[in-house]
């Protein structure tokens, strides 16, 4: 039996983590990317795949990444975008610097989107020929920031708007070749990145701001991601999934 095989950008933590955890349940071998060093890191974790150390802003270092990933794992089929930043500036938009805009899409669009190019350049390359075509899936991790306004971080915002459009994008370019690609935004979710606004977040659950009524976990991401990386939801691409308890529900 071929292996089953996915990236996970990001995955040194948080939601990252969580869908790193979630694929391997479902039956990947995950190759965990992370820029944080980790103490596995290079080696194969009981059959369950692997760290390594990469910063996916990083252009040059995409393509050997998935090299090396392919030589150790087997070639992958699922890739998921998850690494990303908040603003390193939070604030007033009309005082946001060049150094803050710059850093936020970098990480969170720009690599984004090479890293896919790369995935997809190699994916449609092995399958050149064989009856399978080029099966697999892309997973970019945006946020209910793509439609909802954080004004205290415009840069962000911003982003995972253009992580929405970069989705569809690759969605509308790979359909024919048997790869589908997905968007799925989270909403409050408790990780490391949400703590510094986590009375913030405490009182629009108070208020009756998301539906569901509490906050969100890592694991609710990974489940949802689990899901399409599996073929749970066949004959779709190009959509995208909030999972926020319902927080982008507008209501009056």
């Amino acid at each position: 039996m071929v292996n089953r095989v996915a990236i996970v950008t990001g995955a040194g933590r948080g939601i990252g983590r969580a869908i790193a955890d979630a694929l391997v349940e479902a039956g990947f071998v995950v190759a965990r990317v992370s820029l944080e060093a980790q103490p596995e890191t290079g080696s194969v974790l009981a059959g369950a795949g692997a760290y390594y150390s990469c910063d996916v802003a990083d252009l040059t270092a995409h393509a050997a990444l998935i090299a090396r990933v392919a030589e150790d794992l087997g070639e992958p089929d699922c890739l998921v975008n998850n690494a990303g930043v908040t603003s390193a500036q939070r604030g007033d938009l009309l005082d946001l610097t060049p150094e803050s805009y710059d850093r936020t899409l970098n990480v969170n669009l720009r690599a984004g989107f090479f890293l896919t190019q790369a995935f997809a350049h190699r994916r449609l390359a092995k399958a050149s020929g064989r009856d399978e075509g080029g099966a697999g899936s892309i997973i970019f991790i945006g946020s209910a920031n793509a439609e909802i306004i954080g004004e205290n971080r415009a840069d962000y915002c911003i982003s995972k708007a253009g992580v929405a459009m970069m989705a569809k994008l690759f969605a509308a370019r790979l359909a024919a070749e048997g790869i589908a690609v997905f968007e799925v935004r989270p909403g409050v979710i408790r990780t490391d990145m949400t703590a510094p606004a986590a009375a913030k977040y405490d009182a629009l659950l108070a208020e009756g701001g998301i539906p569901m009524g509490r906050w969100g976990e890592p694991s609710d991401i990974g489940r949802a991601v689990a899901a399409l990386a599996t073929g749970a939801i066949p004959y779709a691409t190009g959509i995208h999934i909030d999972i926020g308890g319902g927080l982008h529900l507008h209501r009056v």
